[in-house]
């Protein structure tokens, strides 16, 4: 959070949003946990209770904005306050984009369940991408609690590990589609799983910008990672 001001109050209202924030992503981070059960042990349960909870993550960004929207009216921040409530709502709606991707996840896994696909597709070897993701995440909340901005960088770094997870599954599912069609259908419903796992890590690698443009103020979105590391010092 931005060093301490004249008002208690406004202070007040910060943590309360950054609180909120960590919250969100907490139930992020449970429904991701929640979503990769259901792949690895092709949990309809699982799944269905990923689905009952994704209006939760909609609603705490809804709330998070009002209380943004209604901090800046207030207080008229400026600098770093400002920028700091910027970066929120970004974050905020990271967050709610990597939700949208754990429902998706889901609502694979039931497709697939539903359609009977062939047991011999390679489900279980999305666990490594699923994981990286998962850590990414709480590794970027973690972050994000402390304004850590070196934990950032290393976050940014580590989302090509999951990039290459992807491009490898992809690649092995196109080789079992074409050894036999009839997998066509399950494998695409895989591709699609898979590359919403991969687009979890990069809402997680978005947060991380935030949090450099937080404490360093530069926006780091769209950099080299050697342009990021210099930014942080």
């Amino acid at each position: 959070m931005p060093d301490k001001h004249i008002s208690s109050q406004f202070d007040a209202e910060l943590n309360s949003i950054s609180t909120h924030v960590l919250e969100m992503g907490g139930l992020v981070e449970s429904q991701l946990h929640q979503a990769i059960y259901a792949l690895e042990h092709m949990s309809l349960e699982s799944a269905d209770q990923v689905l009952e909870n994704e209006n939760r993550i909609n609603q705490m960004e809804v709330m998070i904005d009002h209380e943004i929207i209604s901090t800046i009216g207030r207080r008229q921040p400026t600098a770093r306050d400002l920028r700091f409530l910027m970066a929120i709502s970004r974050t905020t709606q990271n967050l709610e984009r990597a939700g949208d991707e754990v429902a998706r996840i889901a609502r694979m896994v039931k497709s697939i369940l539903q359609g009977g696909s062939p047991r011999n597709l390679p489900s279980s070897e999305l666990r490594v991408a699923a994981d990286l993701a998962a850590a990414m995440l709480r590794k970027t909340l973690d972050s994000f609690a402390r304004l850590d901005t070196t934990m950032a960088v290393a976050i940014i770094k580590g989302d090509d590990a999951i990039d290459q997870e992807y491009n490898g599954f992809a690649r092995k599912l196109i080789t079992y589609m074409m050894e036999d069609p009839r997998t066509i259908s399950a494998s695409l419903d895989l591709m699609f799983l898979a590359k919403s796992i991969e687009r979890v890590g990069d809402h997680a690698k978005n947060i991380a910008e935030q949090i450099i443009f937080i404490v360093k103020g530069e926006d780091v979105r769209h950099s080299s990672v050697d342009k990021v590391q210099s930014v942080v010092g």
